[in-house]
């Protein structure tokens, strides 16, 4: 099942270059890398500026060029507030698929729209939809038949971004490994059906189906943004959900009840909630909320890794077993 991205473009001259080569680009920094390492070839992307959803694009492939300071099509950015200038090396090839410029207040964007309200603003490259708004905007527009601008490139290098959990880090090629990241990394690990399977079997949900439901990273609630929304994909009747909040280092008690309240917000239709973590308070108990720890098997997160090669060993330990 592809997922759905919104892509936060900066500037209006930026957007007129990301569509005119059908090309998305992030910045070299973690939230660049993030955006890049979650978003797959086979997914779809809309890119989100003014207030407007931007046509709607399939992710062909994707790369991360060296020394794209250097290249086109995209000048460096300066942000206002931290006055650090990035490039753009982290780059996602599309092709266009329909055509259409829509206010995100329709209706069809709701669950987007509730993540920007609640945000107060975009402050993020990329926004998660459900597969309810992709298909929603599979009929906005126009089917699109043309053909993207060729962007001309001088030779250039490519490289594949590594993660350490050290200050030594040299961006966009080696990054910290923060927070975001993991929860990326426990999306993708729970979007394998027999992953998802396995954790339904430890949840006592072993009598749901899950190539039913869709992994979502960041859901905005009144209460506060959980990290991971496990819910059903076309629900009938009610919308069964499974509340995800992931912690790098160790979950304190304030980590319990911040899902405990995020649950209550959901109601009844939250069927389960799951803390994962490196480690967990001791005497942790609660009946609703199933404990979790993450591991690497093997892998030292003290040396570089890339994204893949954590996926490849990550591992969720139920603490209650």
């Amino acid at each position: 099942m592809p997922s759905y991205f919104f892509v936060a473009v900066s500037n209006q001259e930026n957007l007129k270059l990301c569509k005119r080569y059908a090309l998305a680009g992030f910045t070299s920094n973690i939230n660049g890398a993030w955006a890049f390492s979650e978003i797959e070839a086979g997914d779809y992307i809309s890119f989100l500026y003014g207030a407007r959803a931007h046509n709607l694009y399939k992710v062909v492939h994707k790369e991360a060029i060296k020394s794209a300071e250097n290249l086109p099509p995209w000048k460096p950015l300066t942000f206002k507030e931290s006055r650090k200038t990035y490039h753009f090396p982290f780059r996602l090839y599309l092709k266009q698929v329909r055509t259409f410029d829509e206010p995100i207040v329709r209706a069809e964007f709701s669950y987007i729209a509730e993540n920007l309200l609640l945000r107060g603003g975009y402050r993020k490259t990329h926004f998660q939809a459900d597969l309810t708004t992709l298909q929603n905007v599979s009929q906005m527009g126009e089917v699109f038949n043309g053909k993207a601008e060729a962007l001309e490139m001088p030779p250039y290098e490519t490289f594949t971004p590594t993660f350490v959990r050290s200050r030594k880090v040299s961006p966009p090629y080696t990054l910290p490994f923060r927070e975001v990241i993991l929860q990326a990394l426990v999306r993708r690990y729970l979007m394998k059906e027999e992953n998802l399977k396995a954790l339904f079997e430890t949840l006592n949900l072993d009598h749901l189906r899950p190539e039913s439901f869709e992994i979502l990273s960041e859901k905005a609630l009144p209460q506060g943004h959980v990290d991971i929304l496990i819910k059903e994909a076309v629900p009938i009747g009610m919308a069964k959900k499974i509340v995800v909040e992931v912690k790098l280092g160790r979950a304190s008690k304030a980590s319990i009840e911040q899902l405990k309240s995020y649950m209550a917000e959901l109601g009844e239709e939250c069927v389960a909630g799951v803390l994962i973590a490196e480690n967990m308070p001791k005497r942790i108990k609660d009946e609703r909320i199933h404990f979790f720890r993450y591991e690497f098997g093997e892998i030292e997160l003290k040396q570089p890794h890339s994204f893949e090669e954590l996926l490849s060993t990550l591992k969720l330990k139920d603490l209650k077993a």
